[in-house]
């Protein structure tokens, strides 16, 4: 397993995001950053493997730390949980409005249902290969 900080590779830009930049104090290692990187619906985007990486952090934040009241020493793991996974819930909508930016998911489609929308169709067809 290794560790490399660069911020001109996606891996770099995800530990820049989910501040693991120490290498003796390490959270994943590269491969497990490349794993995120490679999950189905982040398809190689850096803020939502960032995002992937902070909701497991919270989870295992969660499960660790809960909540201890002993003496003067005070910890409260779900809090903590929740801010990360308030921003993992950023990191996903910066990048929906990335996309929303670059034109998105979003497309429409003419349809024509009768042969006045055919010939409307085909007229704006042409007009736009002229172009």
């Amino acid at each position: 397993m290794s560790f490399t900080y660069d911020v001109t590779t996606n891996v770099g830009l995800v530990r820049l995001l989910i501040s693991d930049t120490d290498p003796n104090n390490l959270i994943f290692q590269d491969e497990e950053i490349s794993a995120f990187l490679a999950f189905p619906n982040n398809t190689d985007d850096p803020l939502r493997a960032a995002a992937q990486a902070l909701d497991s952090i919270a989870t295992n934040e969660a499960m660790v730390m809960k909540m201890i009241h002993l003496l003067d020493l005070h910890t409260n793991g779900p809090a903590v949980s929740a801010e990360l996974r308030n921003h993992a819930a950023q990191l996903r909508q910066d990048a929906l409005d990335g996309e929303a930016a670059e034109g998105g998911l979003f497309d429409y489609a003419e349809m024509p249902v009768n042969m006045f929308t055919m010939r409307e169709r085909m007229l704006k067809q042409m007009l736009r290969s002229l172009q």
